[in-house]
């Protein structure tokens, strides 16, 4: 059985996070820990779909690898997910296949709720979850014994068919007869494959529900990654690599990875759960808690890094970063902070396509790309994004989202006057009393 995993994604909700399948998590990326967790379910022979923006890369991850995986273009982008299926079932003839989105994150065992649901009497079967509010996705109707009555996509809040949504792993008996119905689906809206699902069950094919209760977090918008980054932390072991070096005066806690040639200086303190990536360092007074640090990244003397997430060569230096998404090859300079609560307390919002999106976290930092600097003693407000390529200047507040490729500065004006304290009688005066 053939497992088809959906990666031609533009990610253009994450801007400026270029491309989610390639974020990593505990040293592998997103991709990488798919194909791993769908291996350990008992599944190695892949397609995987992409598109002329990714394919390269995707190639440079996959080979290493000890799987069966063929790759395969997306030519046509604005298909979506009806795009991504047809062209894998370009390759394969009259086989059964499980469909799998490469963003949403699972536990192995909803691959092998799946697998243990697969029966000759079925035409197929869903993953589905009960949730509690509502999703932007589809949702499944079904009958008492768990059959699909139908499938629905983003009903809009209030007019959902169930409380369970249709999570991305999907099996069908016979890839031919799927691409026929997406190939006929009539639609105005971009929901052309679930459109031909629903008319599959609408002609009495057998499509079964696989309810699943475990984590699932799809990747959408940024700050799902702090919710994918506690997953794969929650998971973790406290390892320290044999070259690691950790100062005799460093405080080490809880469940703590230490990569290949790091070092935890003097006086600083790491609370798990925690990963640092291979040579990065913990300077003196550096506190690093809840996060995941890539390789090469330095959190500098006196910084706090908390509940963030860190690429790869990030540098601070007397910084606090919380609640924040730091892209690769960025560096702070001293006294930049990132601001993560608002006053009152209220959600963060966020700007998605010019629209102000709730993250649903009362505490929510920077989001920013790759290659980015900041001046000494800038501020970030809360869920402001930094473009890719930009350089923000020194002693500004930067409370508005940066595009792509900016060089920000800010304006402020010294104004001079005449100074009337004595300061040096207000000394004399503050000592008379303590003598006194």
């Amino acid at each position: 059985m053939k497992v088809v995993l959906l990666a031609a994604g533009r990610s253009k909700r994450l801007k400026p996070i270029e491309d989610k399948i390639f974020l990593e998590f505990m040293g592998k990326s997103l991709l990488q820990h798919q194909l791993e967790t769908l291996a350990e379910s008992g599944f190695n022979d892949f397609i995987i779909v992409g598109g002329k923006h990714n394919l390269d890369k995707i190639e440079k991850v996959c080979d290493p690898l000890p799987y069966k995986i063929h790759l395969v273009e997306q030519t046509d982008l604005n298909a979506g997910q009806a795009g991504g299926v047809l062209s894998a079932l370009e390759i394969t003839q009259n086989e059964s296949l499980i469909i799998v989105s490469s963003n949403d994150v699972v536990e192995k065992d909803a691959f092998k709720l799946m697998a243990a649901s697969i029966s000759d009497d079925l035409d197929g079967a869903i993953v589905g979850k009960k949730v509690s509010k509502y999703f932007p996705g589809g949702y499944l109707s079904t009958d008492e014994n768990n059959f699909i009555t139908g499938i629905m996509e983003k009903p809009g809040e209030g007019n959902e068919p169930s409380d369970m949504v249709n999570i991305v792993i999907h099996y069908f008996e016979d890839g031919n007869t799927l691409a026929s119905y997406i190939r006929n689906a009539k639609t105005d809206s971009d929901d052309k494959y679930e459109v031909a699902v629903d008319k599959m069950i609408k002609d009495g094919m057998k499509i079964k529900a696989v309810p699943y209760d475990g984590f699932w977090q799809p990747i959408k918008y940024p700050w799902h990654v702090l919710d994918v980054m506690d997953f794969f932390l929650s998971k973790l072991e406290g390892i320290h690599s044999e070259d690691a070096e950790i100062a005799d005066s460093a405080i080490i806690k809880g469940n703590v990875y230490l990569g290949k040639g790091v070092k935890v200086l003097d006086n600083a303190m790491v609370n798990g759960p925690t990963y640092i990536g291979d040579g990065s360092i913990v300077a003196t007074n550096g506190l690093v808690r809840n996060s995941c640090v890539g390789k090469k990244c330095v959190v500098g003397f006196g910084t706090e890094v908390a509940r963030s997430y860190f690429g790869n060569d990030v540098w601070t230096h007397t910084n606090y970063v919380g609640d924040s998404i730091i892209g690769n090859n960025v560096s702070f300079g001293s006294g930049t902070v990132t601001g993560n609560l608002r006053f009152d307390e209220k959600d963060i919002e966020v700007t998605i396509r010019e629209q102000r999106i709730s993250s649903g976290r009362n505490k929510f930092g920077l989001i920013t790309g790759n290659n980015v600097r900041s001046g000494v003693n800038t501020s970030f407000m809360p869920g402001i994004k930094i473009g890719n390529n930009c350089c923000i200047g020194a002693g500004i507040v930067v409370e508005k989202d940066v595009d792509d490729g900016k060089f920000i500065t800010g304006s402020w004006q010294l104004k001079e006057y005449e100074n009337r304290l004595d300061i040096s009688k207000v000394y004399r005066d503050e000592l008379k009393k303590k003598i006194a």
